[in-house]
């Protein structure tokens, strides 16, 4: 079974929507790289040639700069063909921020690492760009060599009386040339082309697989502008966390323990009255208001000690094993735990791994149906590392309610980074790394 999906793929390649634009791809990026790619080089060497020269080392600079210029403008045609015709989104890198006067300018123009990038593209793009037209090369052969019996009857490429040369068959590297001195020799350009086009699909690819590397390596923003880029978007993610953290609290105060001291604030006042000279004591009223206070009383340091546990469970303080093991125990589903801690992390790092537990749990709880549930906390690399599986029906997946983008965005302030393993009827295994600091 397998054996006959190889071979229906195989010969269904020529006509998939990937090998079309692949196909495309190499057909408008050939020209484009043979012709950027040696002018970019005339332009750098003749500004390099001057920088050299004392008296025009100024002219050389500019030329220099007009080339990584042209590079940059290069290198986002490129970006956008690739981005149009094979789907490789290649994020833009970050605009050039240009120094000042005319020295700062020059000199940040000279150092523009962008540009650098982008002009070592264009220069590799010109031997890609000669891979490419050789891909280009095995469709058009193979298109010519099908079209043979059509071309000796419509044409009329009959040998010369006296000559031994009939119609040419061509044919990429592989396969040669060859002649046809008879309609019926056609039929052999025929085969040809089209084991030529079974072929070309693949040749196409893996040209392109290595342009697409080169686009990953040389048009995209550097590691640099990754790092901080990431650092901007986690730093604003830790601030937006804090910001709805204390709002959360706020709002728990407000509408939990506050309402209920004011309540218990209102009966004493009420008791109070009641117990004043003068008036006769209604006992079973008082009563009922102490048992009032004393109820309100109690819930409120309910409600006030589940507030603190939701900043800081105070499990944390004996370390996150032990915290684990009361969160398990808790559980409405059985819960296996196994944690390996030799070195214990900083305390954000043991909170965010608690609280990404307890979401876990409670997504097991309500969402998988499963009847059991394990958690793993092992400490290695580096790294600590926290999986809780299920077996559970699966499917799930961040953005479908189980909070999963939230604790993806919680581990991300701290360089961690989380796995969802899913598929449809289970098991479901969930990993998170993180550091072991922040």
């Amino acid at each position: 079974m397998r054996i006959r999906e190889i071979i229906r793929a195989a010969a269904g390649a020529p006509f998939s929507r990937r090998a079309r634009r692949e196909a495309a791809y190499c057909l408008a990026g050939s020209p484009l790289g043979l012709v950027g790619g040696p002018l970019l080089t005339v332009v750098l060497a003749l500004g390099v040639a001057l920088t050299v020269s004392l008296l025009l080392a100024v002219a050389g600079a500019l030329l220099v700069i007009a080339g990584l210029l042209l590079a940059r403008a290069l290198a986002g045609v490129h970006r956008g063909l690739a981005g149009a015709l094979l789907g490789e989104r290649t994020q833009a890198p970050p605009p050039f921020r240009p120094g000042r006067g005319f020295v700062g300018r020059l000199d940040a123009r000279l150092r523009d690492g962008t540009g650098w990038r982008a002009a070592a593209y264009v220069l590799a793009k010109l031997p890609v760009g000669a891979l490419h037209a050789y891909a280009v090369l095995w469709w058009l052969t193979g298109l010519v060599n099908l079209s043979a019996p059509v071309r000796w009857t419509v044409f009329g490429q009959h040998p010369e009386p006296g000559s031994a040369e009939g119609m040419p068959v061509v044919g990429p590297l592989p396969f040669g040339g060859q002649d046809a001195d008879t309609f019926a020799g056609t039929w052999g350009a025929v085969l040809v082309g089209a084991v030529t086009l079974l072929c070309a699909p693949w040749v196409t690819r893996v040209v392109v697989a290595g342009d697409r590397w080169l686009i990953r390596a040389l048009l995209g923003p550097g590691r640099l502008a990754d790092r901080v880029r990431d650092l901007e978007e986690t730093r604003a993610l830790a601030v937006d966390d804090s910001v709805a953290l204390l709002r959360r609290v706020e709002r728990d105060l407000h509408d939990g323990a506050q309402v209920r001291l004011v309540a218990v604030a209102m009966s004493l006042d009420m008791v109070k009255e009641g117990l004043d000279a003068g008036r006769p004591l209604d006992v079973p009223r008082i009563r009922r208001l102490v048992d009032g206070a004393h109820q309100n009383t109690t819930q409120a340091l309910t409600e006030l000690r589940d507030l603190a546990r939701g900043i800081h469970p105070p499990a944390l303080d004996e370390g996150l094993p032990d915290a684990l093991a009361t969160l398990t125990a808790r559980s409405s589903v059985p819960v296996e735990l196994s944690a390996d801690v030799p070195v214990r992390p900083t305390p954000a790092i043991e909170t965010i791994a608690y609280f990404c537990a307890a979401e876990l749990l409670a997504n097991v709880i309500k969402h998988s149906g499963a009847g059991r549930a394990a958690v793993h906390l092992v400490q290695g690399d580096g790294l600590l590392r926290l999986t809780v599986t299920d077996d559970g029906h699966g499917g799930a997946a961040p953005g479908g309610g189980s909070g999963l983008a939230g604790l993806a965005q919680r581990v991300r302030t701290v360089d961690g980074r989380i796995e969802v393993r899913s598929p449809a009827g289970g098991p479901t295994a969930v990993t998170v790394e993180l550091p072991l600091s922040a």
